[in-house]
């Protein structure tokens, strides 16, 4: 963002310090805030960041459900806040098709491990799963940088993804109400962002997600949002591949 030229009086300029003092974070909370662009910001020619009053009060104001975030801060995905007891419609038949891939509590297979390697890899993110979302579980077929294997359903940021055939991208879990209160973001693995891309079969049904989290906010560029949508559509092809082969 370029410096601005001049501003209101009363909209003063902000240093990062002051920044996340007022916001009661710490300032390298607030630094990556603002490199991943959910604080607009600029620099100076000496190199130090500074921050309008308006973008901090923005964003204070949307925390506490006050008022729409700033232009420069996406605002979470327009959804019920209790869209995570929320069923597709089509959910006995998503079961069902589910069921017929066998892969929920299979063992480990190197061409999904190689996915979420990837999709870790080319999202520049610490966690990685291929989840499959059952009746009551989210059980990851591949994960890496998580330990455990599976989570309740209603824990489950994939149960969100899987409402819709399109890419679910949560910038920041503390401004979204779906997720701020969730177990694995108040506690480990304190999850901060998450973006899931369904895995569809050859009907169509959604069966579960490639997703990559973080534990700080962030955005994904276009092209990194593209290759996990690519990983995706080749773990669904795989998918799609078997259960023609038992059909």
């Amino acid at each position: 963002m370029p410096a601005p030229s001049s501003g209101p009086s009363d909209d003063p300029i902000l240093t990062t310090r002051e920044a996340a003092r007022l916001l009661g974070i710490a300032v390298s909370t607030a630094q990556q805030w603002i490199e991943h662009g959910l604080l607009p910001a600029w620099k100076t020619p000496g190199g130090h960041r500074r921050l309008r009053l308006s973008a901090v009060s923005a964003l204070l104001r949307e925390r506490a459900g006050l008022a729409p975030l700033a232009p420069a801060l996406p605002a979470p995905p327009a959804a019920p806040a209790d869209d995570a007891h929320t069923l597709p419609d089509n959910e006995t038949e998503r079961l069902a098709a589910l069921d017929a891939t066998g892969l929920v509590g299979s063992g480990a297979e190197a061409v999904f491990d190689r996915l979420t390697w990837l999709a870790s890899q080319v999202t520049d993110s610490p966690i990685a799963m291929l989840t499959l979302v059952d009746e009551h579980r989210q059980w990851f077929k591949s994960r890496v940088g998580i330990g455990f294997a599976e989570t309740p359903r209603e824990m489950a940021f994939c149960s969100h993804t899987i409402l819709s055939g399109e890419p679910m991208i949560v910038a920041d879990t503390h401004l979204d109400g779906r997720f701020r209160d969730n177990p694995m973001v108040t506690g480990a693995p304190h999850i901060r962002f998450y973006a899931g891309v369904p895995l569809v079969d050859a009907k169509g049904f959604r069966l579960g997600a490639l997703c990559v989290m973080d534990r700080e906010p962030r955005r994904l560029r276009e092209r990194e949002l593209r290759a996990l949508g690519e990983l995706a559509d080749i773990a669904a092809e795989e998918i799609r591949r078997r259960c023609s082969a038992v059909s």
